[in-house]
């Protein structure tokens, strides 16, 4: 009786330990030097024909099979720049890591090129159907130089997508 009870108490401790993890991430403070996005951003001062040193080329290969070649900018992330180009990705939590709906799959290459995943990232992956080894939240992966001809796709749905195929717009 004794064990079981030791037992139920340790799962409780942990339970509340990760209850309060989960508490300080929602209330911490968003850093103020994220610039919120701007439909008004345009690339469209990009001159493909002279390359610049801040211009990344990304692939993306769409649900359908569909493959679309856009031009970034150095510090976009993936799940902007694909919204700037129509590509179906939502990101309904607008970058704050607290949705799924911006899961893709990174080449392997090019996967190996990231940064690691934060734990915060990591556990919205583990919500991702769907997922892969080469998996990541489109919000975190920001261009570099090194990820210029990077290959991306979607995986065929997310979570929040509604089942009768109505795309939500990006917030």
């Amino acid at each position: 009786m004794i064990g079981n009870i030791v037992s139920k108490s340790r799962f409780l401790t942990q339970s509340i330990s990760s209850s309060l993890h989960r508490l300080k991430r929602l209330i911490t403070p968003l850093d103020t030097s994220i610039q919120p996005f701007s439909t008004s951003r345009s690339l469209s001062s990009v001159n493909a024909s002279s390359p610049s040193n801040d211009v990344v080329t990304v692939i993306f290969i769409e649900k359908d099979g569909t493959r679309k070649t856009v031009n970034g900018q150095v510090g976009d992330d993936v799940m902007r720049l694909a919204q700037r180009h129509s590509i179906p990705i939502e990101g309904a939590c607008e970058a704050s890591i607290a949705c799924s709906t911006c899961h893709v799959y990174v080449q392997d290459e090019f996967y190996e090129r990231l940064p690691p995943t934060s734990e915060e990232e990591d556990d919205m992956l583990d919500q991702a159907p769907f997922l892969k080894p080469n998996s990541r939240l489109g919000c975190q992966i920001k261009l570099t130089k090194e990820l210029n001809g990077m290959v991306v796709q979607l995986p065929k749905a997310t979570r929040n997508f509604y089942v009768d195929g109505k795309v939500p717009a990006p917030h």
